[in-house]
């Protein structure tokens, strides 16, 4: 409620209850670091925001308001630091709404540009809590000297509104607002300080205050003379609403102290830009502008802002407003990654401010409400992205039995506001967590004492129960509010609490040790993991504690204007576990690994849902990127090697213990972590670990009943559903990529080699990242400034060979790079490997590769030079690449017969023995076009007879009709009659009977007739049997027959296209006809039977009088 005049009487004295608004002493507002706000333990009272100071009316000119720091001219890098330094203490006290360094540097930009220590500032007036000033912008190359009214409005250290010219229309103060705060804050002696209006008119006569209206009319007649004329009738009218209300109010004489007050918030503008950038979809950088929204909320709410709900309420307005909800919704499609990301923010932001230590009753009922409404829309997203899952309440205490009821604790339908809503329920009351987080001190009285099991530790250190992640969304709340001592308190209890639970676990398993390794068979104790859960609890309690532990010169970023290229990576350094009267000798260093490993090491269920998997994954790589920044000593190892050891001997808790359910999350990502960190100390720990993690049970098959000689082939506790693995192509990758680092590691070491080769060959099920193993291990062990390593190349020998068993009989299209590969390994290892692919080819290679690619290569000369063989050597493996090619030729001739005659060419038995099975798949397996292709070889290689012979099978495999005058067989035709015709006429004679058989194509005929009645060409044949030169006669054999078999083919094809000519052909067939008359003219009565042909044509197709025409026209 604003103050009120009565009747020209105050109600309050004059001048005597000036209320300015003070956070502490004025001499130290200024230099105060934010961080040294008072920090009350949450179980006590909270001292008051402000404190309310009284002046009477001598010390109302004292500028006491802000500290009397004058601000120094620089240069304009100093201005820059001085800026940040001076938002530093204004965000402390101010909290000025500037949310991350992107907009600290658009706002310093913007005042070094206006070269804030030669800004103009008018006179600037300070009537009791308003500030109000003109700032000048000097004129710059491009833009003329601007000049802004600027007005801050103050209640109760706060900036409740800002009003500036510049109509800047954005969620942040724009740099005249900051100037001229900086400016008050910096030379508060040149702002002249004035009481409030109401005092000012309260000491005017009635001439005085008449004038007074009367100026401010005139000087506004444009904007004020309307709004006067109103309130003028009403106060005239006695009936008026403002004639019965008492006093006048007054905007620069602050509000009353039980008003409410909060910082100033533009919710348009918030609304505004959180809508544009949703609109944007993740492009032009949206998704970092909503990450620094989210992230000054987050900032908000640690420096106890209450914007912060408010600003977060906005926000989710606009994200449940987005118009692609209903899109998603409708087509039954998941949002992308990037807003599916955002939403899981907002979500975790909503635990935050629910969670608040000090939230009252009705603003938590409020928010209740709100959430209820926003998760009951059917467009509110899923918690789990396209699935419902079935997880326990965030309310029910961590009991780890293995009879949980799926019923009593199923949620059908969880958003991700469900967690939020379920934190409404919880409180902070319990004694018992009072206590752990109000003292360091706080230990049991007895550690004996009945009763106390559960709130105790034997060490007497306090415990809290209750379900993980709900206790790890208390830290981050508390870390979100500003608590960062209470934060670190409970989260030593809940490790501590971890550590038990993990210790009676431990005992459990021994005592059923027996029995499971027997069944082979274990289930899931964890209804959900902690590593890819929607509160994050690992991250939460490990940035807890690595924030501790940071020395003192990383607890707050630097100056944002330096380059990010240049930050350091944070130094960490052992600091000391508060913890009652005796020393534990732990660290909150050596604390945050341990927890780090300890949920990262959880056995758990693969979620269902492609996003929920891809969450895990991402996660857990998030977590090892956080460990890998810590350095490693011996305390860290220390701790490092007794986690491992506990995650060996887990049992079903363990991912890593001997009996993992079938669904079960993999360990290789985590296990490739432990493995790198523990091998420098501790390698026989390290290489038990791996080797352990490099089983994948998903892709197992089914163990036999007592069977204990596979333990990682386990029964689903569902076996009926196979699971939807989205993520299993990473998966796979990180095995092999955990793989690569053994056999990396183990370079040079035999028995461990040997070890990690069984386990890849066991347990990888992808040839392809086999394959990439294989190459891995071949590259590490031929270095090119060193000699090869043979017992590395000897397992990337190992792990070709299988790669070549497994993809025998399946397709695959790197096949032919991995035979070629194969081959070339093992011409590394030597002339035994070659041997021995040489004589196990059937199982390793097809017929096909075997001869074309294995052989040939191996035969090579590159090949015997890189070996440097000797005599004997050489013939042996001649020997067998020709026993692998005639092997070959008998089981697939279409494919090898041709790479088997050329293999054995220079062995006369071999190559007879080739020859052979080639005549005898002629008949049977053989295509013409294959024989033909043989034909020529052995015309090439100077066995014209045999060529001929083939070159007869393969005509009379063939076949050629009247249309096919493009067939791709007709040069091999050619050749064949060619052929023949230079070895004789008897040859010759041979061949004709088929080619006339097998070709009836009349141009085909013509040009095989053409060429038999020329001189016999030069080809390589006996030249006994050579032609004498004389051309054969087409009147006597064998061209007769040939002759005949041209004609006739000619008046079929001629009857055959005149059934379905259309005129557009009628040129070409007169053509065809000219060219069917030089074939009639080879023979004696040629002309004859030319004219009967023609006068035969007319009379059958008269009815195509044009076409007759043009047969007249050309042939009489």
């Amino acid at each position: 409620m604003r103050r009120f005049y009565r009747g020209g009487i105050f109600s309050a004295p004059p001048c005597k209850r000036i209320c300015v608004l003070l956070s502490w002493k004025a001499a130290r507002l200024v230099r105060q670091h934010p961080s040294d706000r008072c920090s009350a333990p949450i179980g006590l009272q909270r001292p008051p925001p402000c404190q309310l100071v009284q002046f009477s009316d001598t010390s109302l000119a004292s500028p006491t308001m802000f500290a009397p720091t004058p601000m120094i001219m620089q240069s304009a890098d100093s201005i820059l630091k001085e800026f940040w330094v001076l938002f530093l203490e204004m965000h402390g006290h101010l909290q000025m709404l500037v949310p991350s360094a992107s907009q600290i540097i658009i706002a310093a930009g913007s005042l070094c540009k206006a070269k804030i220590a030669s800004l103009g500032f008018f006179p600037l007036s300070l009537p009791g809590f308003h500030l109000s000033g003109t700032v000048t912008e000097p004129a710059t190359a491009t833009e003329p000297e601007m000049t802004y009214k600027v007005a801050i409005s103050f209640d109760r250290c706060k900036i409740t509104s800002v009003t500036c010219g510049c109509g800047n229309k954005d969620i942040f103060y724009c740099a005249h607002v900051v100037a001229l705060s900086l400016y008050r804050i910096r030379k508060p002696e040149q702002v002249k300080l004035r009481l409030p209006i109401s005092e000012t008119l309260f000491q005017m006569n009635r001439d005085q205050l008449q004038k007074f209206v009367q100026y401010l009319i005139t000087e506004h007649h444009t904007e004020v003379l309307p709004t006067a004329q109103k309130l003028a009738d009403d106060i005239l009218s006695s009936n008026s609403e403002i004639n019965q209300t008492h006093g006048a109010p007054d905007p620069t004489a602050g509000a009353s102290i039980d008003d409410e007050n909060c910082w100033h918030l533009d919710e348009e503008q918030v609304k505004e830009q959180v809508k544009l950038f949703l609109s944007q979809g993740g492009y032009y950088g949206s998704g970092k502008q909503l990450n620094s929204m989210f992230a000054k909320v987050r900032e908000m709410l640690r420096m106890r802002d209450s914007n912060g709900a408010r600003m977060l309420t906005l926000i989710t307005e606009q994200f449940m407003a987005d118009p692609r909800l209903s899109l998603w919704r409708q087509q039954g499609s998941g949002m992308t990654d990037k807003c599916r990301q955002l939403w899981d923010e907002l979500g975790a932001l909503w635990v935050c401010v629910v969670l608040n230590p000090h939230c009252k009753l009705e603003e938590k009922s409020c928010w209740l409400r709100q959430l209820r409404k926003w998760g009951d829309m059917d467009v509110c997203p899923l918690e789990d992205g396209n699935y419902g899952s079935e997880l326990p309440n965030i309310t029910n205490a961590l009991t780890q039995t293995s009879n949980h009821s799926q019923d009593s604790l199923a949620r059908p339908r969880r958003t991700v506001f469900t967690r939020a809503i379920e934190g409404c329920d919880l409180h902070w009351q319990d004694s018992h967590l009072q206590r752990i987080i109000s003292s360091d001190f706080y230990v049991s009285p007895s550690y004996q004492r009945e009763g106390e099991s559960l709130l105790f530790n034997s060490q007497g250190q306090p415990l809290w129960l209750e379900h993980v992640p709900t206790a790890c969304a208390r830290v981050d709340a508390l870390r979100s509010h500003g608590y960062p001592k209470e934060a670190l308190r409970l989260t030593v209890a809940i490790i501590n609490t971890l550590r038990l639970q993990q210790q009676r676990q431990l005992e459990i398993y021994k005592h059923q040790k027996k029995e499971l390794l027997q069944r082979g068979t274990t289930t899931i104790t964890n209804l959900e993991g902690w590593v890819g859960h929607p509160l994050n609890p690992v991250g939460c309690l490990f940035l807890t504690l690595t924030e501790a532990s940071k020395g003192t010169g990383d607890q707050h970023s630097s100056f944002p204007g330096c380059n990010a290229a240049d930050a350091k990576p944070p130094v960490y350094r052992h600091v000391p576990v508060a913890s009652g009267y005796q020393d534990t000798g732990e660290s909150y260093l050596s604390l945050a690994m341990e927890v780090a490993l300890l949920g990262m090491g959880q056995q758990r269920v693969m979620p269902e849902g492609l996003y929920a998997q891809d969450k895990v994954c991402r996660n857990e790589e998030q977590i090892i990127a956080r460990l890998q920044e810590l350095e490693l000593d011996a305390a860290l190892v220390q701790t490092l090697r007794k986690q491992c050891v506990l995650l060996l001997e887990g049992g079903p808790f363990s991912g890593l213990g001997e009996v993992i359910h079938r669904e079960s999350v993999p360990m290789h990502t985590f296990a490739k972590y432990l493995f790198s960190a523990l091998l420098p100390h501790d390698a026989d720990l390290a290489y038990k670990l791996a080797l352990r993690a490099m089983r994948l049970p998903v892709l197992e098959t089914t163990a036999p009943s007592g069977d204990v000689t596979h333990p990682h082939h386990l029964v689903s506790v569902v076996p009926s559903r196979y699971p939807r693995w989205f993520t299993l192509g990473h998966v796979e990758s990180q095995q092999c990529d955990m793989a690569s680092t053994m056999l990396t590691a183990a370079k040079g070491d035999m028995l461990r080699l040997r070890t990690v080769l069984e386990a890849i060959q066991k347990n990888i099920h992808s040839s392809s990242l086999i394959f990439k193993l294989a190459q891995d291990a071949f590259k590490i062990a031929t270095p090119a400034d060193n000699n090869p390593d043979t017992t590395l190349l000897n397992v990337a020998l190992e792990l070709g060979l299988q790669v070549m068993r497994m993809t025998l009989s399946t397709l695959n299209w790197r096949r032919r790079e991995m035979v070629r590969w194969l081959v070339t390994c093992a011409t590394e290892v030597g002339v035994r490997a070659l041997v021995s692919i040489l004589q196990n080819w059937y199982t390793l290679f097809t017929p096909t590769e075997a001869t074309t690619i294995v052989a040939a290569t191996v035969m090579s000369h590159n090949t015997i030079l890189r070996l440097s063989l000797d005599y004997p050597q050489r013939e042996e493996l001649a020997g067998c690449a020709r026993t692998l090619a005639l092997q070959c030729a008998m089981k697939d001739p279409q494919n090898c017969a041709l790479s088997a005659l050329t293999l054995c060419e220079k062995d006369h038995i071999a190559f007879e023995t080739a020859y052979q099975i080639v005549i005898d798949a002629a008949s049977t397996g053989l295509t013409y076009s294959q024989l033909f292709t043989i034909a020529r070889y052995m015309e090439h290689r100077g066995y014209p007879l045999r060529a001929f012979k083939l070159a007869s099978l393969a005509m009379s495999h063939l076949n050629l009709a009247y249309n096919q005058d493009t067939h791709p067989a007709i040069n091999d035709v050619l050749w064949a009659c060619a052929l023949s015709h230079s070895l004789g006429k008897n040859e010759l004679a041979a061949l004709i009977p088929l080619v006339v058989k097998s070709v009836h194509c009349a141009t085909v005929l013509s040009d095989i007739l053409r060429r038999c009645t020329m001189t016999a060409p030069g080809l390589a044949g006996i030249p006994g049997r050579r032609n004498s030169g004389k051309l054969m006669s087409t009147d006597k054999a064998p061209l007769r027959q040939l002759l005949d078999a041209t004609i006739n083919a000619y008046i079929n094809t001629t009857h055959s296209r005149l059934t379905h000519i259309s005129p557009r052909h009628y040129g070409e067939f007169i053509e065809f006809l000219s060219k069917a008359r030089e074939t009639f003219l080879l023979a004696q009565d040629g002309h004859l039977q030319f004219t009967q042909f023609i006068d035969n044509l007319k009379q059958i197709y008269k009815g195509k009088k044009k076409l007759m025409m043009l047969v007249r026209e050309r042939f009489g």
